[in-house]
């Protein structure tokens, strides 16, 4: 198993978190606003660990909810399966052109609130891999806290 482990960022600086997320836009197609993946920490065959912080600038605290700003659950899933993909990608699992695409979303449980400038860390499994196909289980927490969790499958396909 060769592990790509990379020097764990400090997401709290600004500019580093920048840098970092400079590199993580040649992995994944998504960009600002709907880029959530700040740092991969580690990518091998059976997992993939990334961070992402949450700021209150996100464009979705502005109607969720404005008086007490809580992530939606759907962009805690969106970002366990960019963590999934560019994970895959980075480790040269998947081609840089890949697109993928939820096909399914299964066992979400939330457990606990993800709130503005929280760090989340994302570990991702990978269940099943192929050209064509992408099975990946994950878990998102707050410090020790899990706040979500779920299983997905998402289509490939290419630009």
């Amino acid at each position: 198993m060769s592990d790509v482990n990379e020097n764990k960022v400090d997401l709290s600086d600004a500019a580093t978190r920048a840098a970092s997320r400079s590199g993580i836009e040649k992995l994944l197609p998504h960009r600002d606003p709907f880029l959530f993946v700040d740092a991969i920490d580690v990518t091998n065959e059976e997992e993939i660990v990334a961070r992402h912080v949450f700021t209150d600038q996100e464009f979705f605290f502005k109607g969720h909810f404005p008086e007490y700003p809580v992530v939606p659950g759907v962009i805690l899933c969106e970002t366990m399966a960019q963590t999934g993909g560019a994970g895959l990608v980075k480790r040269g699992a998947l081609p840089t052109d890949a697109l993928f695409f939820f096909a399914s979303l299964d066992k979400v449980k939330f457990r606990s609130q993800v709130r503005p400038g929280d760090e989340v860390r994302i570990v991702v499994k990978n269940l099943r891999v192929s050209s064509r196909m992408i099975k990946q289980s994950g878990v998102a927490y707050v410090g020790e806290t899990v706040a979500c969790e779920a299983e997905w499958m998402c289509l490939v396909g290419a630009k």
